[in-house]
């Protein structure tokens, strides 16, 4: 878990510093090389990159076939699952931030305690799937088929839902999300 997030750091540092020395150059001031204390800079920024932490890139799974495939609790952030079969896969606590889900079915998938924040789901199939106390903040859902799932403590709020689903999902809204501390009904606005 450590190297996932020195790996976030040093991706970020090294575009940042790139971005920083492109915008002096452009406006005619010193580059880092120049400017006192820059050896200090890139010595650190080199040691980072060698240290032998490799840089966490987003992957594309798409139209694979991943069924009953075990990702629990895996940093999945970012990735492509679009039209992926995820069919009874277990994605239970795992880190689906910002995951492109475009058509993929996740028929019966476990998705307990999944952090999928501002991930896009238009056109998933989660019929049956579990999504108990889910986090979907933000998250694009529409044409979702929700036929059978277990929403109870998810947390939708900020999702864009087409309002046929919305109604739908509040027919079977129950509980309160253990990470977020929001109804579930308070989420999705239900009557």
């Amino acid at each position: 878990m450590v190297s996932k997030a020195v790996a976030k750091i040093q991706r970020f540092a090294l575009s940042s510093l790139k971005g920083l020395w492109q915008a002096m150059n452009a406006i005619g001031l010193p580059t880092p090389r120049q400017v006192t204390g820059s050896v200090l800079l890139i010595s650190l920024l080199l040691t980072a990159l060698l240290s032998g932490v490799q840089p966490v890139a987003a992957t594309n799974f798409d139209r694979k076939n991943l069924r009953q495939q075990d990702f629990s609790g895996q940093d999945l952030t970012d990735n492509d699952y679009t039209r992926a079969d995820l069919t009874e896969a277990n994605l239970s606590h795992a880190n689906l931030e910002l995951v492109r889900l475009f058509t993929t079915r996740l028929t019966r998938a476990n998705l307990e305690g999944a952090n999928l924040r501002g991930a896009t789901l238009d056109g998933a199939t989660l019929v049956g799937a579990n999504l108990k106390d889910a986090n979907l903040e933000g998250a694009y859902a529409i044409n979702i088929d929700f036929r059978g799932a277990n929403i109870e403590g998810a947390d939708f709020t900020d999702v864009l839902l087409d309002p046929k689903d919305n109604d739908k999902l509040c027919e079977m809204a129950s509980g309160t999300n253990s990470v977020t501390g929001r109804d579930t009904r308070e989420t999705l606005f239900c009557p």
